[in-house]
């Protein structure tokens, strides 16, 4: 009986100081995510950050091995964040092309509400911040975007079953990698400042949503989209996406995509 006690008060004291070790990790988090915000990518400082959470530096390092890691774990938490935005898509009763038009809208409406977060994406995946960080942080990142691309792959699927869409014998992500070249190409120009303006090219989620269409079209993705280059078109079915799919994420960030404005 006193072995059987003894057992699970080690079990409480270190499920305890596991719980306590969770939520030290996650202010680490939430004070490098400000640190973000406040100073951007090349003022983020672990001694800072550390001090904000009155911590000694060395308690920071003992989380994160690295700076690297930290970041990592960060956009790892972000990731976390923007499969809710997809999620409301997929689970949503939307056909499937508008499905991936609302795919679309997720994007780029998680990237104007967490602007950092694209910023800090970009930057991990550079060779030399992705190879400095651990094995096991990287595994983290990975399996937390994993659920995005397999919602998307779903909704292929989907479509390929009903007749929508044709396979040509190809796999179901390769329908879905132009789109999401897409998304990140655009809003690599969206946040380098100047690059869009010396092209003189307005609206630039209007013309990422356009293109989405005309990529379905281009794949003969039914039901084809007859106006495409109708602006009138575009901006109300946006709103209506927006309406259906992040009324509620809308209201709680105080903004949605509107079309429009570069």
């Amino acid at each position: 009986m006193a072995g059987s006690q003894k057992i699970m008060t080690m079990t409480k004291t270190r499920s305890g100081r596991e719980q306590a070790l969770a939520e030290r990790e996650q202010l680490f988090i939430e004070a490098t995510r400000q640190q973000l915000c406040d100073e951007g990518l090349l003022g983020v400082q672990m001694a800072a950050i550390a001090r904000s959470c009155n911590f000694a530096t060395g308690t920071l390092y003992h989380h994160f091995a690295s700076k690297e890691d930290l970041l990592i774990a960060v956009c790892t938490e972000l990731t976390t964040t923007r499969r809710e935005y997809f999620e409301k898509v997929a689970h949503s009763d939307l056909p499937n092309r508008d499905k991936m038009l609302g795919f679309a809208l997720a994007y780029s409406l998680f990237a104007q509400h967490y602007p950092e977060h694209f910023r800090l994406e970009q930057y991990i995946m550079t060779e030399v911040v992705w190879l400095a960080s651990s094995p096991s942080r990287r595994e983290q990142f990975l399996t937390a975007t994993q659920p995005i691309g397999r919602m998307v792959e779903q909704v292929v699927r989907d479509a390929i079953s009903s007749n929508e869409l044709e396979d040509h014998g190809q796999d179901p992500l390769t329908f879905s990698i132009g789109q999401w070249s897409m998304s990140m190409g655009m809003h690599t120009l969206i946040h380098a400042d100047g690059i869009l303006d010396m092209y003189d090219l307005k609206d630039p989620h209007r013309l990422l949503l356009r293109n989405v269409q005309l990529q379905l079209n281009a794949m003969q993705w039914q039901p084809l989209d007859d106006t495409p280059f109708d602006d009138d078109a575009l901006s109300s079915k946006v709103a209506s996406l927006c309406d259906t799919l992040f009324a509620e994420l809308c209201t709680e960030k105080g903004s949605c995509l509107k079309l429009g404005c570069a």
